[in-house]
Parts: structure tokens; C-alpha cells; sequence
């Protein structure tokens, strides 16, 4: 299963907990010491020079320990002091660095000589954006050229949200090593770029309860079952996309298309705006009939191309009133967010509803606004996931999604080549899809968000991809996870 995901409450529960039975200055030699043994394995071979930029509280103090195993180990070690400890283990960890004869300044180095920086100044407990000196160093540890280590958390992330504390940037590191457990803003937002390639290093303190974890492909075995050989496609479904308003008939293909291509047995399209269309030239499989006249629907995905006017309006309408599970996407998020009744008659659904906005859509629907969205990405999607009783994908870097049980995951694939026009709209479509094959819509929506960011990654670079590449490959990773099991 996924890795556990924690927010700071649920740490400190923790923590307080395995200190208790500890003495003291346990869990920090841990902690120094586990960074210590994740730094060296990342210094290159005979460049062995490293500073430590300390704080003055805890997570300065793991930097004190870490700097002091470094140097056990024949590495140069200079320490940044921004402050006295303050706290006991902390100042318990200096006053050992320095005994043992370790160079400690008060300015940051004028030369950028070393072959890595290490953040030690806060961890999860920072409240406050930085300021004076630590922003000023902050930002000298991201114009090194050397490799920036974070320790626990890089400095002026909030660890719950994955924003920047007060929106004041902090640092950016290559590489993070994190304790205990992974901390939820480290996998979303402005966290995925800070925090760079993470290693948590769980220091002897046993896993506790959490709402939250990183998605794994363990996290949807149910779709990863090989088919039965005496199958038919009627038993994998039947997919309604119901959008392609006038000028706007790519989107819904695009969804349709990606249903075909993830397994569903058969696929419609409606096009409300251009009801002459009848064939997909590209894809014939497909089959073009009016939502209204359809029967046996495994699911429906609705506001591809959707438009906003009267006819938009009637589509999700009668989307919402089907007894199949609904894709709400797009355009119809829009409709959605300003129409009252949409909004009562989808809390009222019986069968399973699912939303997928990007963070304007998610404001609409909130009454609020993007960039507050982006502040609290996993706090907005479980409050959307409530408000409309819905499975909720909260799109964007380190994807959430969210349950009306408060329960998320966050989702670890996917790059920045998705940021291209129709991405989403296949996304839709490979939810519908999987939505027909499994009797699980949570797992249904954590294959399609997982493989939708794999696809990406499998393309191998961050420019270039077209929406149409998208779902062929990702049901190559889907092939490919049910090959190895």
C-alpha cells in the first residue's frame, strides 16, 4: 500500500509518544545521524566538502548531529550558526559539535566552493514566513551551484499544505530526507519542486494513524487483475461522454478515445453541439448516440467541451439523474458551481459521483479563488469531496484525491509535459473507463489518476507530449503492472 502520509498534528502525536519512552536526545542522534548516512551516499567521489546551515531550534540541532557524523566519517564540515539553540536537545547536539572540534561561523562562506549545502534552519514546526537572516540565507543556498540536501523540511515550506509559509519562497533542494514519515506537503504544490527527490528514514518510531497516503499501484489491485480468458465487452462496460458543444467536439473524442484504449467494452459519445457527427474517423469503434436514448451505462462522464449555455445546463442535468456513476469535469464544473439545483441533485446521487478540477475549477466550486486553493490543496479537495458527497481529483502537481470520509491520497507521478491542452480530458475518460471495470470507484479513480502521471513519466521528457499520446501509453503501463503480477 502507499505510504503513509502525516500532517504536523499527527506527527507530533507521535513523536511525543516515542520520546516519551526514549531518553533524551534520542530521536534527534537518530535523526542527524540517518541524514548523515542519505548525505554521503549523494557527495560525489573524492568531493567531500559540505556547510550546514543550522537554525535555532530542533532542525538546527539534527544539522549539529549530522554535521558531526559527516565529519566521523573524513568529510569537511563547516557549520552556519543563525542563532543560539534554543531548545535542550538542540543546544546538547551544538555544544558535542563543538567539543569535538568543529568549525562553526556565523556568516554565510563568501565562496561557493562546497559540493553540498545543507538546510538545517526549520522543519514542521515553522508558523512564520522567513525573514532577515534566514530568508537572506535561504536564498544563498539556492544561488550555490553546489547540491542543496534539505533536512526533515526545506526551509519556509508548510508541511501540512505544501505552499510557502506567508508566500515567501524558501529554499530548493535537490534532495530532502524526511523522519518518521512523509509529511503530506512534500508531495503537492510548490512541495514537489522544494523538496526534490524525497527519502523518509522512519528513525525506530513505529507508524501511527493518518488520513492521508502517497498512491501506490498496490492501492488498486482491483483493477490490476488479469482478464479471464471466457470474457466478452459487455462485461467491461459501457461509457457514455456526453460534452463537444459547438467548436468543441476534441475534447470529448479525447475522452472517449482514452476510455477505449483503458478497456471499456463499448463507448458513446454524445456531441450536443454537433449532432451530425457520426463517425470518429480516427477511431470508429467509437459510437455516437444522444445520452437520452442510451441504457446499461456502466458510468458517464459529462463537461468535455461542454460549453455553459442552456444545452450544457440540460446534459449534466440528465448526467445526474442516470443511476450510473458520473465523471463531472471541465466545463460542467463550471455549470455545476452556478447552478443551485445541479449542485442539490449531485449531493443526492445515489451512485458514486466524481469530480475532477483544476484549482480555478475547485475555487468556482468553493467560492473562493485559485491561489487560495493552491495554499490548502489537500484541505480544499476534502472540503469539495464534503460539500458535494463526491470522490474529488484535485488535478496539478502531486494530484489529490479526496473522499467525503476526509480520507486523500496524493499522487507521485505525472510531470510537467501534462501541462497541455486535453491531458484532463482524457483523464476523464480513463476514469469512466475504469469506473466500468471494477465494482471499487475509489480504486477505479486511483488506477486512472496514477497511470495518467506514469504515462507521462514513461514518455521521458517534459515537453512534447500531445493529449492523443496519452492514453496509449498509459495502457502500456497498465499492461505492464498486470504482466508483473
Amino acid at each position: 500500500m502507499g505510504e503513509p502520509l502525516y500532517r504536523v498534528a499527527e506527527l507530533r502525536r507521535l513523536e511525543q509518544a516515542a520520546q516519551a519512552a526514549l531518553p533524551p536526545g534520542t530521536l534527534m542522534q537518530r535523526a542527524g545521524a540517518a541524514a548523515a548516512t542519505v548525505i554521503a551516499r549523494r557527495l560525489p567521489e573524492g568531493r567531500r566538502r559540505v556547510c550546514v546551515v543550522c537554525g535555532p531550534g530542533n532542525n538546527g540541532g539534527d544539522g549539529y548531529v549530522c554535521a558531526l557524523e559527516l565529519a566521523r566519517q573524513g568529510i569537511d564540515v563547516l557549520c552556519v550558526s543563525l542563532g543560539s539553540p534554543g531548545a535542550e536537545d538542540a543546544r546538547a547536539a551544538f555544544f558535542r559539535w563543538t567539543e569535538a572540534g568543529g568549525t562553526t561561523v556565523t556568516e554565510l562562506p563568501a565562496d561557493d566552493r562546497c559540493d553540498a549545502v545543507i538546510d538545517a534552519m526549520f522543519g514542521i514546526g515553522m508558523a512564520r514566513p522567513l525573514a532577515g537572516p534566514y530568508l537572506a540565507a535561504a536564498e544563498w543556498i539556492n544561488r550555490q551551484r553546489a547540491q542543496v540536501l534539505a533536512i526533515d523540511l526545506p526551509s519556509g515550506l508548510d508541511a501540512d499544505r505544501g505552499c510557502w509559509v506567508g508566500n515567501v519562497a524558501g529554499v530548493r533542494a535537490a534532495a530532502t530526507v524526511t523522519f518518521i514519515g512523509a509529511k503530506t506537503g512534500l508531495f503537492t504544490g510548490a512541495g514537489c519542486d522544494a523538496a526534490g527527490t524525497v527519502d523518509i528514514e522512519p528513525i525506530g518510531v513505529a507508524p501511527g494513524q493518518c488520513d492521508g497516503k502517497l498512491l501506490a499501484a498496490d492501492d488498486f489491485a482491483s483493477v490490476l487483475a488479469p482478464r479471464a480468458r471466457n470474457t466478452h465487452k459487455g462485461t467491461y462496460g459501457s461509457v457514455a461522454v456526453v460534452g463537444g458543444n459547438v467548436g468543441m467536439v476534441g475534447a470529448p473524442l479525447l475522452a472517449a478515445r482514452a476510455a477505449l484504449r483503458l478497456g471499456a467494452g463499448r463507448v458513446y459519445v454524445d456531441c450536443i453541439g454537433a449532432p451530425e457527427l457520426r463517425l470518429d474517423p480516427l477511431q470508429p469503434e467509437l459510437m455516437f448516440r444522444p445520452l437520452a436514448g442510451l441504457q446499461g451505462l456502466t458510468s458517464c462522464v459529462v463537461g468535455c467541451g461542454l460549453g455553459e449555455d442552456a444545452a450544457a445546463r440540460a446534459a449534466l442535468s440528465a448526467a445526474l439523474a442516470s443511476n450510473c456513476p458520473v465523471v463531472i469535469d471541465a466545463d460542467a464544473l463550471n455549470v455545476l458551481a452556478a447552478a443551485a439545483p445541479l449542485a442539490i441533485a449531485c449531493r443526492g446521487r445515489d451512485a458514486a459521483t466524481v469530480l475532477t478540477p483544476h484549482p480555478l475549477e475547485a475555487a468556482r466550486l468553493l467560492g473562493t479563488d485559485a491561489s487560495s486553493v493552491q495554499d490548502d490543496r489537500v484541505g480544499h479537495a476534502i472540503e469539495l469531496a464534503r460539500r458535494f458527497t463526491a470522490l474529488v481529483v484535485l488535478k496539478g502537481a502531486g494530484s489529490v484525491i479526496a473522499g467525503a470520509d476526509g480520507r486523500y491520497a496524493i499522487n507521485p507521478t505525472g510531470s510537467p509535459a501534462l501541462a497541455t491542452a486535453g491531458t484532463g480530458d482524457v483523464l476523464a475518460g480513463m476514469i469512466g473507463a475504469l469506473l466500468g471495470q471494477t465494482d471499487d470507484p475509489l480504486q477505479a479513480v486511483h488506477a486512472a489518476v496514477w497511470l495518467h502521471g506514469a504515462a507521462a513519466d514513461a514518455f521521458g521528457a517534459d515537453i512534447g507530449l500531445a493529449a492523443t499520446d496519452l492514453a496509449p501509453l498509459a495502457a502500456r503501463q497498465l499492461a505492464e503492472l498486470r504482466a508483473g503480477r
